[in-house]
Protein backbone atom coordinates (compact mmCIF):
# COMPACT_ATOMS: atom_id res chain seq x y z
CA UNK A 1 0.00 0.00 0.00
CA UNK A 2 1.40 3.73 -1.05
CA UNK A 3 0.51 6.64 1.80
CA UNK A 4 -0.13 9.04 -1.83
CA UNK A 5 -2.71 6.29 -2.96
CA UNK A 6 -4.22 5.78 -0.02
CA UNK A 7 -4.87 9.27 0.33
CA UNK A 8 -6.55 9.77 -3.15
CA UNK A 9 -8.52 6.77 -1.72
CA UNK A 10 -9.35 8.91 0.78
CA UNK A 11 -10.54 11.91 -1.08
CA UNK A 12 -12.01 9.67 -3.74
CA UNK A 13 -14.40 7.60 -1.39
CA UNK A 14 -15.47 10.86 -0.06
CA UNK A 15 -17.32 12.10 -3.43
CA UNK A 16 -19.90 9.22 -2.52
CA UNK A 17 -21.80 11.66 -0.46
CA UNK A 18 -21.57 14.68 -2.74
CA UNK A 19 -19.89 16.66 -5.62
CA UNK A 20 -16.49 18.70 -5.25
CA UNK A 21 -16.83 22.12 -3.26
CA UNK A 22 -13.46 23.57 -3.74
CA UNK A 23 -11.72 24.54 -6.68
CA UNK A 24 -8.13 26.57 -6.97
CA UNK A 25 -10.81 29.67 -6.86
CA UNK A 26 -11.93 29.08 -3.59
CA UNK A 27 -8.48 27.73 -2.41
CA UNK A 28 -6.92 31.17 -2.89
CA UNK A 29 -10.14 32.61 -0.94
CA UNK A 30 -10.06 33.23 3.23
CA UNK A 31 -11.35 29.87 4.63
CA UNK A 32 -12.00 28.68 8.15
CA UNK A 33 -12.25 25.59 10.05
CA UNK A 34 -12.44 25.07 13.73
CA UNK A 35 -12.03 22.36 16.20
CA UNK A 36 -15.06 21.93 18.28
CA UNK A 37 -14.67 20.43 22.10
CA UNK A 38 -14.33 20.95 25.70
CA UNK A 39 -11.50 21.40 26.97
CA UNK A 40 -8.70 22.49 24.41
CA UNK A 41 -6.30 23.80 26.39
CA UNK A 42 -3.74 21.32 25.64
CA UNK A 43 -4.25 20.52 22.40
CA UNK A 44 -1.70 20.83 19.25
CA UNK A 45 -3.79 20.57 16.50
CA UNK A 46 -4.50 24.44 15.82
CA UNK A 47 -0.29 24.43 15.30
CA UNK A 48 -0.66 21.41 13.00
CA UNK A 49 -2.89 22.51 11.09
CA UNK A 50 -1.69 26.40 10.82
CA UNK A 51 1.27 24.51 9.50
CA UNK A 52 -0.06 22.28 6.80
CA UNK A 53 -1.79 25.55 5.75
CA UNK A 54 0.97 27.68 5.60
CA UNK A 55 2.81 24.72 3.63
CA UNK A 56 -0.32 24.86 0.74
CA UNK A 57 0.13 28.25 0.31
CA UNK A 58 -3.72 28.44 1.33
CA UNK A 59 -5.35 31.63 3.18
CA UNK A 60 -7.10 29.58 5.14
CA UNK A 61 -7.36 28.98 9.06
CA UNK A 62 -8.26 26.52 12.07
CA UNK A 63 -9.31 27.70 15.48
CA UNK A 64 -9.92 26.49 18.73
CA UNK A 65 -13.73 26.70 19.28
CA UNK A 66 -13.48 25.25 23.51
CA UNK A 67 -17.20 24.77 24.11
CA UNK A 68 -19.88 23.27 26.38
CA UNK A 69 -22.57 24.21 24.21
CA UNK A 70 -23.36 21.39 21.88
CA UNK A 71 -25.97 24.11 20.24
CA UNK A 72 -23.26 26.40 18.68
CA UNK A 73 -21.84 23.05 16.72
CA UNK A 74 -24.21 23.39 13.32
CA UNK A 75 -24.72 27.48 13.41
CA UNK A 76 -20.78 27.56 13.69
CA UNK A 77 -19.89 24.48 10.98
CA UNK A 78 -22.48 26.17 8.79
CA UNK A 79 -21.04 29.72 8.74
CA UNK A 80 -20.73 30.66 4.77
CA UNK A 81 -16.68 30.55 4.38
CA UNK A 82 -16.35 27.18 6.97
CA UNK A 83 -14.89 24.48 5.02
CA UNK A 84 -15.23 21.81 7.71
CA UNK A 85 -14.51 21.00 10.99
CA UNK A 86 -12.85 18.67 13.76
CA UNK A 87 -14.49 17.10 16.81
CA UNK A 88 -13.19 15.94 19.78
CA UNK A 89 -14.51 15.38 23.46
CA UNK A 90 -17.35 15.16 24.29
CA UNK A 91 -18.98 15.64 21.27
CA UNK A 92 -17.52 12.78 18.97
CA UNK A 93 -20.28 10.68 19.77
CA UNK A 94 -23.08 13.11 20.13
CA UNK A 95 -22.59 15.23 16.58
CA UNK A 96 -22.75 11.61 14.60
CA UNK A 97 -26.44 12.28 15.02
CA UNK A 98 -26.44 16.19 13.77
CA UNK A 99 -24.98 15.74 10.65
CA UNK A 100 -26.13 14.34 6.96
CA UNK A 101 -24.25 11.22 7.29
CA UNK A 102 -21.24 9.19 8.56
CA UNK A 103 -18.95 7.29 7.01
CA UNK A 104 -18.98 3.36 7.04
CA UNK A 105 -15.51 3.83 10.02
CA UNK A 106 -17.09 6.60 11.36
CA UNK A 107 -20.72 3.91 11.97
CA UNK A 108 -18.28 1.35 13.39
CA UNK A 109 -16.13 3.40 15.62
CA UNK A 110 -18.83 4.85 16.87
CA UNK A 111 -17.37 8.31 17.04
CA UNK A 112 -16.31 10.84 14.29
CA UNK A 113 -13.62 13.79 14.66
CA UNK A 114 -14.16 15.24 11.20
CA UNK A 115 -16.78 16.87 9.35
CA UNK A 116 -16.09 17.47 5.49
CA UNK A 117 -18.90 19.16 3.05
CA UNK A 118 -19.87 17.78 -0.14
CA UNK A 119 -22.68 19.50 -2.92
CA UNK A 120 -25.69 17.43 -2.80
CA UNK A 121 -27.44 16.32 -6.29
CA UNK A 122 -30.09 19.37 -5.19
CA UNK A 123 -27.08 21.35 -5.07
CA UNK A 124 -26.89 21.91 -0.95
CA UNK A 125 -23.87 21.19 1.17
CA UNK A 126 -24.24 17.84 2.73
CA UNK A 127 -22.45 17.89 5.82
CA UNK A 128 -20.77 14.51 6.48
CA UNK A 129 -19.08 12.98 9.69
CA UNK A 130 -15.85 10.73 9.25
CA UNK A 131 -13.24 9.63 11.70
CA UNK A 132 -9.64 9.65 10.85
CA UNK A 133 -8.30 8.98 13.67
CA UNK A 134 -8.19 5.32 12.29
CA UNK A 135 -6.15 6.85 9.49
CA UNK A 136 -3.64 8.07 11.59
CA UNK A 137 -3.43 5.20 13.15
CA UNK A 138 -2.95 2.86 9.55
CA UNK A 139 -0.21 5.99 8.43
CA UNK A 140 1.67 5.82 11.08
CA UNK A 141 2.31 2.30 10.25
CA UNK A 142 2.72 2.70 6.61
CA UNK A 143 4.42 5.77 6.27
CA UNK A 144 7.31 4.70 9.03
CA UNK A 145 7.35 1.39 7.67
CA UNK A 146 6.81 0.97 4.09
CA UNK A 147 7.08 -3.03 4.41
CA UNK A 148 5.15 -3.91 7.74
CA UNK A 149 2.06 -5.43 5.80
CA UNK A 150 4.57 -8.14 4.83
CA UNK A 151 5.26 -9.04 8.67
CA UNK A 152 1.57 -8.00 9.74
CA UNK A 153 -0.53 -10.14 7.26
CA UNK A 154 -2.38 -12.61 8.84
CA UNK A 155 -0.53 -12.46 12.19
CA UNK A 156 -2.06 -11.09 15.50
CA UNK A 157 -2.74 -7.39 16.57
CA UNK A 158 -2.46 -5.96 19.98
CA UNK A 159 -4.58 -2.58 21.42
CA UNK A 160 -4.27 -1.39 24.77
CA UNK A 161 -7.01 0.08 26.91
CA UNK A 162 -10.66 0.42 26.42
CA UNK A 163 -11.41 4.03 25.21
CA UNK A 164 -12.05 5.73 21.77
CA UNK A 165 -8.98 5.32 20.79
CA UNK A 166 -9.37 1.62 21.50
CA UNK A 167 -12.01 1.75 18.80
CA UNK A 168 -10.29 3.28 15.87
CA UNK A 169 -6.98 1.33 16.58
CA UNK A 170 -8.84 -1.54 16.32
CA UNK A 171 -10.61 -0.50 12.50
CA UNK A 172 -7.17 0.10 11.03
CA UNK A 173 -5.83 -3.17 12.27
CA UNK A 174 -8.98 -4.86 11.04
CA UNK A 175 -9.57 -3.08 7.85
CA UNK A 176 -5.87 -1.95 6.13
CA UNK A 177 -3.04 -3.86 8.15
CA UNK A 178 -3.81 -7.49 7.66
CA UNK A 179 -4.41 -8.95 11.57
CA UNK A 180 -6.17 -11.91 11.55
CA UNK A 181 -7.07 -11.19 15.33
CA UNK A 182 -6.52 -8.38 17.75
CA UNK A 183 -5.60 -9.15 21.46
CA UNK A 184 -7.52 -6.56 23.74
CA UNK A 185 -5.83 -5.91 27.13
CA UNK A 186 -7.07 -3.26 29.65
CA UNK A 187 -7.56 -2.60 33.23
CA UNK A 188 -11.59 -2.95 33.49
CA UNK A 189 -13.23 -6.11 31.77
CA UNK A 190 -16.52 -4.03 31.57
CA UNK A 191 -14.85 -1.50 28.90
CA UNK A 192 -13.53 -4.44 26.99
CA UNK A 193 -16.45 -6.03 27.06
CA UNK A 194 -18.83 -2.59 26.00
CA UNK A 195 -15.93 -2.60 23.13
CA UNK A 196 -16.70 -5.47 21.48
CA UNK A 197 -20.38 -5.20 22.03
CA UNK A 198 -20.47 -1.95 20.29
CA UNK A 199 -18.53 -2.94 17.41
CA UNK A 200 -20.04 -6.33 16.82
CA UNK A 201 -23.68 -4.54 16.64
CA UNK A 202 -22.22 -1.61 14.37
CA UNK A 203 -21.03 -4.74 11.74
CA UNK A 204 -17.24 -5.05 12.88
CA UNK A 205 -16.22 -8.18 11.03
CA UNK A 206 -13.03 -9.05 12.99
CA UNK A 207 -11.80 -11.28 15.75
CA UNK A 208 -10.95 -9.75 18.96
CA UNK A 209 -10.25 -11.42 22.33
CA UNK A 210 -10.36 -10.85 25.59
CA UNK A 211 -6.74 -11.36 27.15
CA UNK A 212 -7.23 -11.75 30.97
CA UNK A 213 -4.50 -13.30 32.47
CA UNK A 214 -0.74 -13.48 31.99
CA UNK A 215 -1.17 -17.28 31.24
CA UNK A 216 -3.56 -16.72 28.49
CA UNK A 217 -0.63 -14.40 27.12
CA UNK A 218 1.91 -17.20 26.99
CA UNK A 219 -0.62 -19.25 25.38
CA UNK A 220 -1.32 -16.97 22.30
CA UNK A 221 0.77 -16.77 19.21
CA UNK A 222 2.59 -13.16 19.86
CA UNK A 223 1.08 -10.11 18.49
CA UNK A 224 3.26 -8.29 15.34
CA UNK A 225 1.84 -4.65 15.77
CA UNK A 226 0.77 -3.28 19.14
CA UNK A 227 -1.20 -0.11 19.79
CA UNK A 228 -0.99 1.56 23.53
CA UNK A 229 -3.65 4.04 24.06
CA UNK A 230 -3.81 4.58 27.79
CA UNK A 231 -2.29 7.65 29.74
CA UNK A 232 0.95 7.40 30.84
CA UNK A 233 0.54 6.62 34.53
CA UNK A 234 2.21 4.17 36.49
CA UNK A 235 0.21 1.23 37.39
CA UNK A 236 -1.11 0.92 41.02
CA UNK A 237 -4.97 -0.71 41.26
CA UNK A 238 -5.44 -4.32 40.84
CA UNK A 239 -6.59 -3.94 37.33
CA UNK A 240 -4.10 -1.83 35.98
CA UNK A 241 -1.29 -3.99 37.29
CA UNK A 242 -2.09 -7.34 35.86
CA UNK A 243 -2.63 -5.01 32.31
CA UNK A 244 0.95 -4.18 32.47
CA UNK A 245 2.13 -7.66 33.27
CA UNK A 246 0.05 -9.21 30.35
CA UNK A 247 1.53 -6.30 27.94
CA UNK A 248 4.77 -7.03 29.76
CA UNK A 249 4.44 -10.93 28.37
CA UNK A 250 3.82 -10.15 25.27
CA UNK A 251 6.60 -7.40 24.35
CA UNK A 252 9.01 -9.98 26.10
CA UNK A 253 8.34 -12.38 22.92
CA UNK A 254 10.91 -13.51 21.03
CA UNK A 255 9.47 -12.10 18.34
CA UNK A 256 9.44 -8.45 18.54
CA UNK A 257 7.62 -6.15 16.24
CA UNK A 258 5.84 -2.89 15.49
CA UNK A 259 4.68 -0.67 18.81
CA UNK A 260 2.55 2.69 18.30
CA UNK A 261 2.67 4.35 21.41
CA UNK A 262 -0.33 7.05 21.02
CA UNK A 263 0.46 8.51 24.64
CA UNK A 264 2.27 11.66 24.08
CA UNK A 265 1.45 14.36 26.54
CA UNK A 266 2.66 15.31 28.90
CA UNK A 267 5.90 13.37 27.30
CA UNK A 268 5.99 11.06 24.16
CA UNK A 269 8.27 8.83 25.73
CA UNK A 270 6.20 7.08 28.07
CA UNK A 271 6.96 4.03 30.43
CA UNK A 272 5.31 1.90 27.81
CA UNK A 273 7.29 3.37 25.33
CA UNK A 274 10.32 2.49 26.78
CA UNK A 275 9.44 -1.14 27.84
CA UNK A 276 9.04 -1.79 23.86
CA UNK A 277 12.36 -0.61 23.20
CA UNK A 278 14.11 -2.13 25.97
CA UNK A 279 12.34 -5.86 24.78
CA UNK A 280 13.62 -4.62 21.37
CA UNK A 281 10.23 -3.56 19.35
CA UNK A 282 10.40 -0.71 16.51
CA UNK A 283 8.52 2.19 18.13
CA UNK A 284 6.50 4.82 16.30
CA UNK A 285 6.02 8.16 18.53
CA UNK A 286 2.13 9.17 18.98
CA UNK A 287 2.74 12.13 17.16
CA UNK A 288 3.02 10.16 14.27
CA UNK A 289 -0.93 9.23 14.11
CA UNK A 290 -1.97 13.22 15.31
CA UNK A 291 -0.15 14.24 12.76
CA UNK A 292 -1.41 11.79 9.82
CA UNK A 293 -4.74 11.84 11.22
CA UNK A 294 -5.04 15.90 10.76
CA UNK A 295 -3.38 15.58 7.18
CA UNK A 296 -5.74 13.10 6.32
CA UNK A 297 -8.67 15.52 7.74
CA UNK A 298 -6.94 18.77 5.55
CA UNK A 299 -7.02 15.99 2.26
CA UNK A 300 -10.98 16.18 2.61
CA UNK A 301 -11.29 19.58 3.08
CA UNK A 302 -8.90 21.03 0.82
CA UNK A 303 -9.75 18.13 -1.75
CA UNK A 304 -5.84 18.15 -2.60
CA UNK A 305 -3.68 14.48 -2.20
CA UNK A 306 -1.26 13.87 0.25
CA UNK A 307 1.84 14.51 -2.16
CA UNK A 308 1.20 18.51 -1.88
CA UNK A 309 1.54 18.27 2.29
CA UNK A 310 4.60 19.87 3.47
CA UNK A 311 4.77 17.05 6.01
CA UNK A 312 8.52 16.96 7.23
CA UNK A 313 7.94 20.99 8.27
CA UNK A 314 4.49 20.09 10.37
CA UNK A 315 6.87 17.28 12.31
CA UNK A 316 9.61 19.44 13.08
CA UNK A 317 6.75 22.49 14.45
CA UNK A 318 5.41 19.54 16.47
CA UNK A 319 8.95 17.84 17.79
CA UNK A 320 9.53 20.96 18.97
CA UNK A 321 6.58 21.01 21.08
CA UNK A 322 6.49 17.94 22.50
CA UNK A 323 10.34 16.85 22.70
CA UNK A 324 9.96 14.09 19.90
CA UNK A 325 13.00 14.08 18.20
CA UNK A 326 12.45 15.34 14.65
CA UNK A 327 12.54 13.92 11.37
Amino acid sequence: MDGNHQSEDILQSSYQYGASVVDQSSRSQQRQTFLFGFPLHNSLAPLLHAKLFEGLSVPWTYTAMESQDASRFMPSLKVPDVIGCAVTMPYKVAMMSVVDEVTAEARIIGAINTVFIRKGVDGGLRYIGTNTDCIGVREAFLQNYPDVLEHSTGRPGLVIGGGGACRSSIYALWKWLGVNEIYLVNRLESEIADVMQSLAAAGFGGELIHVSSVEMAEELDPPVLVIGTIPDFPPKEEGEILARNIVEKFMSSEKQGYVLEMCYHPKPKTEFFEIAVAAGWEVIYGTEAMIYQGVAQQVLWTELPLEKFNLEDAKKVIANIVGSPKP
